[in-house]
């Protein structure tokens, strides 16, 4: 499985990613200094906003570009309303994705 997840920074900036492993990637952004991405190592990310899950590696891309895509306030709308389709319909099979429940898949930590 791949996810793709939205986390919320201390400055309020929204840092979207894709992994193969949410809790192993969550520790390296909110723990681990060396393996950040370089956007998480200047703004400290403060808790996991959402996540979606997709079988394939390309489809984990595919939604993290267009996430890169939108404007902070359709970065928000995202997080509080999940509505894929309200911005990219067209552009992604959202048959695809499944939101993630992050009480189960994310330790406590991070959320």
């Amino acid at each position: 499985m791949y996810y793709t997840y939205m986390l919320r920074c201390e400055d309020n900036s929204i840092y979207t990613g894709y992994t193969d492993d949410l809790n192993k990637r969550m520790k390296s952004h909110f723990e681990d200094g060396k393996h950040h991405a370089k956007y998480t190592k200047t703004h400290k990310p403060i808790k996991v906003e959402i996540a979606w899950q997709t079988k394939e590696k390309s489809n984990a891309c595919k939604l993290e570009y267009y996430i890169k895509t939108l404007n902070k306030k359709e970065k928000e709308e995202l997080i509080l309303n999940n509505k894929l389709s309200n911005y990219l319909s067209g552009k992604i099979d959202l048959r695809r994705y499944r939101k993630v429940n992050l009480n189960k898949e994310v330790d406590n930590i991070y959320r």
